[in-house]
């Protein structure tokens, strides 16, 4: 007998997350997705690329049974489209994405890295430096911006690199958002060098029992230790100076565009004001951030990309 007939079958394509499921955490993210401020073709495209990218990242984070054939699956059922053979099983999120590539002449590649970096995620739990995860970001994030550019045709080095800059950043938000989960599971975000810095072990990312009281409460019985806090205040940082180093991306897009971008570095600006108002525990529920924040990040940035096109002569 072969080692192929031994071997499990691989997942059906209707044993994938269901449209409904994927589509339907758009409303809990940090930033608005497919802003209705979007012109109605370029919302389509937009939010397909939401579910495929949302798609691949629930296979790799939740599927039950063997993710890495799950992906497999799903870039065979991407290609194949592409190349003119669609499954008779195509997921309906595959086939929204195929359509908006073959429709616009989008990259393939920035799709395919997504799926890459949730193969990563199977096989390697921990980043020794941040340059090591900023290159898991370069996979898992980044593509997300430059295929959001290429939908609206403004794709340049510049606007790029910027891109790049805001789409690390939100990712980086999202991780230290959820340290304590992730740590319970065994996946670990935080570079062990920064974690060395900072005199934090592993185990102590792991929350305390679930009867310990630290919940949203600055300093409450059980909370995270002032190491942690320290760790986490530095790590957000970082994350905060990535998306000001790609707010200019704002000011050098016109229209809808330019406000949808604001919208994405405004949400990630008030995930991080709400972390720091838990004073960074890293146990504490993680707070939804604050309309008013938002609003306010959001005006800042518009307010900017109004006196840079001014100072360019370019209308606002």
């Amino acid at each position: 007998m072969t080692a192929s007939a031994l071997r499990a079958p691989g997942p059906a394509a209707a044993q994938l997350p269901p449209p409904h499921m994927v589509l339907g955490r758009a409303g809990g993210e940090n930033f608005p997705v497919a802003s209705r401020l979007l012109p109605p073709g370029v919302r389509e495209d937009v939010m397909a690329l939401y579910g495929w990218a949302r798609l691949v990242d629930e296979i790799g984070d939740n599927y039950a049974g063997d993710r890495l054939a799950a992906l497999d699956l799903v870039e065979n059922q991407l290609t194949s489209t592409l190349a003119g053979t669609p499954p008779a099983d195509l997921h309906p999120l595959i086939a929204a994405i195929a359509g908006a590539v073959e429709g616009r002449g989008l990259p393939v590649q920035p799709l395919l890295d997504l799926v890459q970096a949730n193969r990563q995620d199977q096989v390697l739990e921990r980043y020794g430096t941040f340059d090591e995860l900023r290159g898991y970001c370069a996979l898992s994030a980044n593509p997300v911006g430059r295929m959001v550019l290429a939908v609206f045709g403004t794709s340049t080095p510049e606007r790029v690199a910027w891109s790049d800059a805001i789409c690390t950043g939100l990712q980086l938000v999202e991780h230290w958002q959820d340290v304590a989960e992730d740590a319970i599971v065994g996946r670990v975000y935080i570079p062990e060098h920064d974690m060395a810095r900072f005199g934090v072990a592993p185990d102590q990312l792991v929350p305390p029992p679930a009867d310990y009281t630290h919940r949203n409460r600055r300093g409450a019985p059980g909370g995270a230790s002032a190491e942690c806090r320290a760790l986490l205040a530095f790590e957000c940082g970082r994350a905060r100076l990535l998306l000001e180093e790609g707010t200019p991306l704002v000011a050098s897009l016109k229209g809808r565009l330019g406000l949808a971008v604001a919208g994405f570095v405004a949400g990630g600006h008030a995930a991080l004001d709400a972390l720091a108002e838990l004073d960074f525990d890293i146990y504490a529920d993680t707070a939804r951030p604050a309309p008013k924040r938002f609003t306010s990040h959001f005006l800042h940035l518009m307010t900017g990309k109004a006196r840079a096109g001014s100072h360019r002569g370019e209308p606002r």
